[in-house]
């Protein structure tokens, strides 16, 4: 897959994923009669989340976890290609500022699970009890640039390197859609920097900060704090669509159903852990009903309990539970219908 050659519909369903989580927090359960307006061919199920003459566009949608990463070392330029080639709808990356202030894609506030930091600058660490740690912060771009992050996940990926956003921007545009994630922003935030705005200046340079801007390219921003959300949508006015991530809920403040109408002021979607849905299937109707989107994570072949394959977790989350899409690190065990 190269360019903009992508088959109708899956270019259509990745601006049908977009606009509803757009639409989600504003319209709520509108989107739910959208169905005859939809073309012939298009994929659809009838809606269990509502009333029975009430029915939901659903395209499911694959978002590849930090890139193809159960194959390639993971928010390397590489696991984004297969990404790609595996057939994904949007590439998420995490995102992390240097000390210069400049976006890279990276998992952990700290480089040296991924890199080879610890042996390139040994002593540039700060110890916290008996860990030693290399924070993304301390270190400038072209500090970065300097570290192999694809040696440690296997040798054939020896020298590859940790990208900014932009190269994975660059890469991903117009072959999908782009799924960045404000990580830790409170903890930039006490280093003086902005996330928030910095992920803002860098879509608007590259005129991609509205919905529907590119449509071969539609972005979706993710956060597990509900604090960068807010800014994004209300200091920001940012109008795309936002999905709040939950990797908890022990009080039920969230996924309840006065919680649910919470998060519609500050985001279009809900991104929670699949163990939360298992525990409670019925969140997902209460989202729908709420007019949030349910993306949760992560799917892996790693990883998949009591069920024979990652293909058939999926499948059962995505069709018998209802989810609109989800985080896989196995992109081509996808089970499109």
């Amino acid at each position: 897959m190269a360019g903009n050659n992508l088959p109708a519909n899956r270019q259509r369903g990745r601006q049908m994923l977009a606009i509803g989580l757009l639409l989600g927090g504003l319209l709520g359960g509108l989107l739910w009669t959208l169905q005859h307006q939809v073309e012939k061919g298009q994929r659809m199920r009838t809606g269990q989340t509502g009333p029975s003459d009430q029915r939901r566009v659903t395209q499911k949608m694959l978002v590849a976890h930090r890139g193809a990463s159960a194959y390639a070392p993971e928010h390397t330029l590489a696991a984004y290609q297969l990404a790609l080639d595996q057939g994904a709808d949007y590439v998420e990356q995490d995102l992390q500022i240097t000390r210069d202030g400049q976006l890279v894609c990276l998992h952990d506030e700290t480089l040296e699970r991924t890199t080879d930091v610890a042996t390139v600058f040994p002593d540039r660490f700060r110890e916290e009890g008996s860990r030693r740690r290399w924070y993304v912060a301390d270190f400038t771009l072209d500090e970065i640039r300097r570290l192999d992050a694809g040696r440690w996940f296997h040798a054939d990926f020896a020298g590859a390197r940790v990208p900014t956003w932009q190269e994975a921007i660059d890469l991903v545009r117009g072959k999908a859609g782009l799924y960045p994630e404000t990580k830790a922003p409170e903890a930039y935030g006490a280093r003086g920097f902005s996330m928030e705005r910095l992920v803002m200046e860098v879509l608007r340079r590259n005129q991609l900060d509205q919905p529907g801007a590119d449509p071969a390219t539609p972005v979706i921003i993710q956060s597990f704090s509900a604090k960068s959300l807010q800014i994004l949508r209300n200091d920001l006015n940012c109008q795309l669509p936002l999905v709040f991530l939950l990797n908890s809920d022990p009080q039920g403040e969230w996924l309840q159903k006065d919680g649910l109408a919470r998060i519609t002021h500050f985001a279009n979607g809900i991104g929670p852990a699949k163990r939360l849905i298992e525990n409670d299937p019925a969140v997902v109707s209460r989202a729908h009903q709420a007019g949030l989107t349910v993306t949760p994570y992560t799917f892996r072949s790693a990883s998949i309990g009591t069920y024979p394959s990652v293909r058939a977790e999926m499948e059962h989350f995505l069709y018998t539970l209802g989810v609109d899409a989800l985080f896989t690190d196995n992109p081509d065990q996808f089970p499109r219908r």
